[in-house]
């Protein structure tokens, strides 16, 4: 019987089931990694009985690292540890196909090799080590003819690649993909084999990063120099669900440095100081007069990434020449000059920025329902005592001692 024979000659002695209808080529029901084959016979039975016209596949392992996916009208989507099934779910990753196919092509070290893209509907996996009975890197599961067809992507992020490789990582591939100045760096991920993007700075320093599943502002590790990403990993997260990677990035020589964000009223804020801005960021430092030039070179990285992407949040460095993109994420904050987060409460808490992130952060926690926060000192908009604040999504004000 052919499914017997499938199923002792798959690697994984596994098979799936996909349907379709005769005047639909678009997969119905879909059955992953049937292991026996009373399984197999009693599923074939069912959707030959309803009509459905039924393929018999090996089973390949979509949780080795890899991503799987569609291409179709211009737009590439993925995500790790799913079927091409994951683009009727939430959080897959939606690029531009140039975009989309650089990227992956950075991560795993080859171009996934779709063949022709244009007029057509591909659903594809991509997987570091090779397989299918061809053995190669990219599997294509289904090819359809749709004509010429030209889609937007669906700008999620975090999604759940970003989630795989870590949101900064993810960030910095987005800078990269767009053409803005990324320092060199290194990531060392959990699940994916370590690689490489983005140009020399002409420094031969070294920053170490933490790179959670998502935006945690300061919680975790960041140092100039180099330090073992393995130690780092087992003691900052040695169960492995928040920090994806370990990121050593080329440092910049910083002549001023800062951070970006959109305000709720669609107002850019620009803030920086002289020299390296870790301490700005931690709201140690507050934000100083720029010089004009500077402001206007941050402007125009601003001007090229929302064209791109929509609203974005960066931190920069601009060492004398051009600005240099050091994190990147999505999206505008809901906050104005004096209030962070938007809203009324029936009893107000005051905190001392000069306290700290980590007090902040028991701060928050401690707070009662219905409890606002008055944060009290000179801290930047773009801090992140500021983004500890928003994400907490607490009402909170900025008193100026």
């Amino acid at each position: 019987m052919a499914l017997e024979t499938l199923l002792r000659l798959s690697p994984d002695e596994s098979i799936n089931l996909r349907s379709f209808s005769p005047d639909d080529p678009r997969s119905r029901e879909f059955i992953y990694g049937i292991k026996n084959l009373e399984d197999a016979v009693c599923a074939l039975k069912r959707l030959l009985e309803s009509g459905l016209f039924v393929i018999a596949n090996e089973t390949v392992d979509v949780r080795d690292g890899g991503v799987s996916g569609v291409s179709q009208g211009g737009v590439l989507e993925f995500a790790p540890d799913d079927t091409p099934r994951c683009v009727e779910k939430d959080g897959v990753a939606s690029l531009p196909i140039a975009w989309g196919l650089s990227i992956l092509e950075t991560v795993y070290g080859f171009r996934p090799d779709l063949g022709p893209t244009e007029g057509v509907r591909l659903e594809f996996s991509v997987h570091p080590k090779p397989c299918g009975w061809r053995q190669t890197h990219t599997l294509l599961w289904e090819h359809e003819a749709i004509g010429p067809e030209n889609h937007r992507p669906g700008w999620t992020w975090p999604n759940n690649f970003s989630r795989h490789i870590g949101d900064k990582a993810f960030g910095l591939l987005m800078s990269h993909a767009i053409g803005l100045p990324t320092p060199k760096t290194t990531v060392i991920p959990r699940r994916v084999a370590p690689f490489t993007f983005g140009s020399p700075t002409g420094s031969k320093e070294v920053w170490t990063r933490t790179c959670p599943r998502e935006p945690e502002p300061g919680l975790y590790t960041t140092v100039k120099g180099w330090i073992d990403p393995f130690s780092l990993l087992a003691r900052e997260d040695s169960g492995g669900g928040a920090i994806s990677s370990v990121l050593c990035q080329a440092a910049v020589p910083a002549k001023f440095s800062g951070a970006v964000i959109v305000t709720i009223d669609g107002a850019l804020i620009v803030e920086g100081r002289q020299g390296e801005g870790d301490l700005l960021m931690l709201g140690v430092n507050p934000p100083e007069l720029l010089p004009a030039t500077i402001i206007a070179d941050v402007h125009a990285a601003h001007h090229r990434l929302d064209s791109a992407l929509g609203p974005v949040r960066f931190e920069w460095v601009h060492d004398g020449d051009r600005v240099w993109i050091v994190q990147l994420h999505l999206g505008a904050t809901h906050s104005t000059s004096k209030i962070l987060v938007p809203g009324d409460a029936d009893d107000w808490v005051r905190f001392e920025v000069a306290e700290g992130l980590e007090k902040l952060r028991a701060k928050i926690r401690a707070l009662p329902d219905a409890t606002g926060l008055k944060l009290i000192g000179n801290v930047g908009l773009t801090s992140h005592i500021a983004d500890v604040v928003r994400k907490a999504g607490r009402p909170a004000r900025i008193i100026v001692s």
